[in-house]
């Protein structure tokens, strides 16, 4: 069977997470991190894909982002590795496969899960015990929302920007809410929709999904379709 196409649409935030072939590390050192983000940050205006959270870590890279058109996001990545695995491998006197495949990738539904992905980004260095804090962690862009420093990378979306007024405004709504968290629920349904390559949102956002895509977004119904008893007719009433 074919596989099925990735379900990647224009104007969309998507959570994107990249892993290393069989989990080898594709960052080694400083400057492999810093190569990799300024390629990363010329591919995504080239391919007008705008990025609203990352994180890099020694083993996979994680994106939340908004590709202008539904080939944006793919033809991104596609330059990025041949500029990227090329330039690592004569580094590191290696050859071969850099990346685990094709990256996945699921469809975010901004109202219901754009703040809790970006902070499920960029709490990962916590979770993998690669920091004791977000802000502790230099390769993401915690620093950039926390009102640390700017990130030339960053295209804040509409939702950070809902969080306050003013810059400090947005800055400290956010870090209180990095601070709550993300509970067990909120993690488990993350993981689930970036690894199966799912939409994640609300019944409303993947009814809506269907109709512009034509594709399944919806479970289908379980259970086998209803059959009339062998004293029933086809229409269900009863057999002479």
């Amino acid at each position: 069977m074919a596989r099925q196409p990735r379900l990647i649409l224009p104007n969309q935030p998507h959570h994107l997470i990249q892993r290393g072939n069989d989990n080898i590390a594709i960052f080694r050192d400083e400057d492999d991190y810093a190569r990799f983000l300024g390629w990363l940050k010329e591919s995504a205006r080239f391919y007008r894909v705008a990025i609203h959270a990352y994180v890099l870590l020694p083993d996979q890279l994680q994106l939340l982002a908004t590709p202008l058109d539904a080939d944006g996001l793919a033809l991104m990545m596609q330059k990025v590795g041949r500029l990227y695995v090329p330039w690592f491998n004569a580094k590191h006197s290696r050859s071969g496969t850099l990346f685990g495949g094709r990256f996945r990738t699921s469809v975010i539904d901004p109202a219901q899960y754009f703040l809790a992905c970006m902070r499920y980004i960029e709490l990962h260095p916590v979770r993998v015990q690669q920091a004791h804090s977000a802000l502790d962690y230099p390769w993401s862009s915690h620093a950039h929302h926390a009102g640390v420093r700017a990130d030339a990378l960053i295209t804040d979306h509409a939702k950070y920007w809902e969080l306050g007024n003013t810059p400090f405004q947005r800055e400290a709504a956010y870090n209180a809410l990095v601070q709550q968290g993300l509970s067990m629920d909120e993690l488990d349904t993350l993981d689930a929709a970036v690894l199966k390559g799912t939409a994640l949102g609300s019944l409303a956002f993947k009814t809506e999904l269907e109709k512009k895509t034509r594709r399944r977004i919806l479970p289908a119904k379980r259970g086998r379709p209803f059959k009339a008893r062998p004293d029933e007719g086809a229409d269900g009433t009863a057999g002479s």
